[in-house]
């Protein structure tokens, strides 16, 4: 299967220089799209990419392109960067996210893959899994002009189904909350049942997860920037990703899922 970890060894710097962002609690300085970040060094690599945070840069720290730099820098272009022909620089910044979103659903697929009580659904996940792939192979032209829209709402209504499916099993007779986009910044939900909650896209901002019980809970989009995780059990929780790990506050006490990295920042 594709590789959905970004590999910034193969890649052009392409989030360092695709992508915009503006001064604030996330990023030192402002920046255009297509402009260089003034940390990227002529290797591609990071010149500080070893102390982001403490200069300022946490947003970086928590952006994951699910391995679409490498895609792109070594596939969609052939391993030809933007420096070397800058003809091609401003339509390579142009299809980076769009190879970024297939990715990110390639990801959520390939998670919900991993799903037993969503089996029924497996086969048409891998027909729409062997689908996006070709897609991304697609040349520049053909990929700026895709309704990426379109295909991810075609993902979006397996992912639904098989969360459903998975969230059954939280505990019979227990009524399933649908927390769905619910703002829940700064939330006191110490010690919460949270098993088998939808809290897809929900607003946890800065939110008290201290202690929560968040098995087999849905958190896809959720936003948990600085939401304390210290002591929750996210074990069996579904659609996590580590960018949203990255962006939140725990402990050695956290449980975490299978193939997710503690990040360095937990105390």
């Amino acid at each position: 299967m594709k590789t959905l970890r970004a590999d910034c060894g193969n890649c052009f710097g392409l989030c360092c220089v695709a992508l915009p962002f503006a001064a604030s609690a996330d990023f030192a300085v402002s920046k255009d799209a297509g402009k260089p970040c003034a940390n990227l060094r002529t290797d591609f690599g990071c010149g500080i990419h070893a102390r982001l945070r403490d200069s300022g840069y946490s947003g970086c720290t928590v952006y994951d392109c699910f391995g679409a730099g490498q895609q792109v820098s070594q596939v969609t272009y052939g391993g030809t960067s933007w420096r070397d022909a800058p003809d091609t620089a401003r339509e390579m910044f142009e299809v980076f996210p769009v190879v970024r979103q297939l990715h990110e659903l390639l990801w959520y697929i390939a998670q919900a893959l991993t799903l037993e009580p969503a089996r029924e659904l497996h086969g048409k996940l891998r027909r729409r899994q062997e689908h996006i792939e070709e897609l991304t192979r697609l040349a520049p032209g053909a990929l700026l002009k895709l309704d990426v829209g379109a295909e991810r709402g075609q993902v979006n209504d397996l992912l639904l189904r098989a969360s459903e499916l998975v969230r059954a099993g939280a505990g019979s007779g227990r009524k399933k909350k649908d927390r769905r986009g619910a703002d829940l910044m700064g939330a006191r939900l110490r010690n919460a049942d949270l098993r088998g909650v939808s809290l897809r896209g929900a607003y946890l901002i800065a939110a008290d997860l201290t202690g929560a019980d968040l098995r087999l809970a849905d958190l896809i989009g959720a936003d948990l920037r600085d939401a304390d995780l210290s002591g929750a059990d996210l074990t069996g929780c579904i659609f996590l990703t580590q960018p949203q790990l990255n962006a939140a506050r725990g402990d050695a006490a956290t449980r975490l899922p299978d193939g997710f990295t503690r990040p360095a920042h937990w105390s």
